[in-house]
């Protein structure tokens, strides 16, 4: 069932001679799938290989031109899955696409830190980077329609998007998914940095995290309840956000000196990963964050459609030291657009006037369970 559902992105669409495609995201969100399904319609001659093979990591870390080209002598693609894995990538893909013109490369990799890190400056002016999500409501139009998207809103904000969670048939089933992603992948690659002290603190930092969905996050206080430095919880936290753990939003001034900018927002890129980390998935009748679930759902929804549909802006919170304030703010094209999510709905709320008076031009909607396909499809 999961091959069903069609995603966003086609590669075929992406791919160029003298240019590695990079397909970035989180571990079981697809990729291999999505890599797979475009070699069995391609008929390029292809080569597939994975970064997990010793034999592949010694051939393309090398950086011996002779080996490296004698790998690839004959094909018209090679696509390396799980490219993070071999040292130095970025520079065997570098002598491929330099010294072979025609052939054509992709790469794909789930920890953001280590393969750009590895691909970035090797391949500078050389590479077309994309991002996978957990599947998106606009992906999933495809199997679904409007009325019965609405109809497993709770499960999408209980269970979130992967899609092998999506496509099981039982709750059981769905948590059994969630808590092997959370215990096995989820921070395999991030245990592999040096000077990362366990999988412990780890897991208390994003249950802390869990807890303060749509809060400011202060990195002093996660210092103080984690009994380590402040640029420990930085650093941890910027691993966190490259690894497609998390999501960090800033805070948007422009004119007002009561703005709260010094502190930041932190989403989870999938509700799903989210109630796995804090082992909770009672229904939204039973819980007392439903408006924190609603929120992470609305935040990465919209993200996933910005960029899917290639809407680019940048995205903030707004709040003043006074408590006015607004979910979520979008700069794009000369615009500004404010934000205010609710769950109930039951009430319309005003923009702020402090919003008003300051950006009179903006504008300004509540997001609530009868509008929000509009903000996220």
């Amino acid at each position: 069932m999961t091959n069903m559902i069609k995603r966003k992105y086609d590669i075929v669409d992406f791919i160029k001679p003298q240019k590695v495609l990079v397909i970035f995201g989180p571990r079981r969100v697809g990729k291999t799938t999505l890599l797979n399904d475009f070699l069995s319609r391609t008929t390029l001659k292809f080569k597939l290989d994975s970064g997990d093979n010793i034999q592949i990591q010694q051939v393309l870390s090398s950086q011996d031109f002779r080996q490296i080209l004698d790998y690839a002598a004959g094909y018209e693609l090679i696509a390396i899955d799980e490219a993070q894995q071999i040292p130095n990538i970025g520079m065997g893909l570098k002598i491929l696409v330099d010294q072979m013109p025609n052939l054509i490369v992709i790469a794909t990799g789930s920890s953001a830190f280590d393969l750009s890190g590895a691909i970035g400056e090797p391949l500078t002016g050389r590479k077309t980077t994309v991002v996978l999500y957990p599947l998106a409501q606009l992906e999933l139009l495809n199997l679904y329609n409007s009325f019965e998207l609405r109809a497993k809103l709770e499960d999408f904000l209980i269970y979130g998007s992967y899609p092998e969670i999506v496509t099981a048939n039982t709750s059981r089933d769905k948590i059994a998914l969630l808590e092997e992603v959370v215990n096995s992948y989820l921070l395999k690659d991030v245990l592999k940095l040096d000077r990362i002290k366990g999988a412990k603190l780890l897991l208390d930092l994003l249950k802390l995290l869990a807890f303060q969905i749509g809060s400011q996050v202060s990195l002093n206080e996660l210092a103080t309840q984690l009994r380590i430095d402040v640029k420990t919880v930085g650093r941890y936290l910027d691993i966190f956000e490259k690894a497609f753990v998390i999501k960090r939003i800033g805070g948007f001034s422009r004119n007002l000196r009561s703005e709260v900018v010094s502190k930041a927002k932190y989403y989870f890129l999938d509700n799903g990963i989210r109630n796995a980390v804090i082992s909770q998935f009672n229904s939204i009748d039973n819980r007392n964050d439903i408006g924190q679930l609603w929120e992470n759902f609305l935040v990465t929804e919209r993200l996933k459609k910005c960029t899917y549909q290639a809407l680019y802006g940048t995205f903030y919170f707004w709040r003043t030291y006074a408590g006015q304030e607004l979910d979520w703010v979008e700069e794009r094209e000369g615009r500004l657009l404010g934000y205010e999510f609710k769950w109930s709905g039951k009430k319309r709320r005003k923009q702020p006037k402090d919003w008003l008076k300051a950006y009179g031009n903006a504008e300004f909607q509540m997001v609530n369970r009868k509008n929000y396909m509009e903000f996220i499809l």
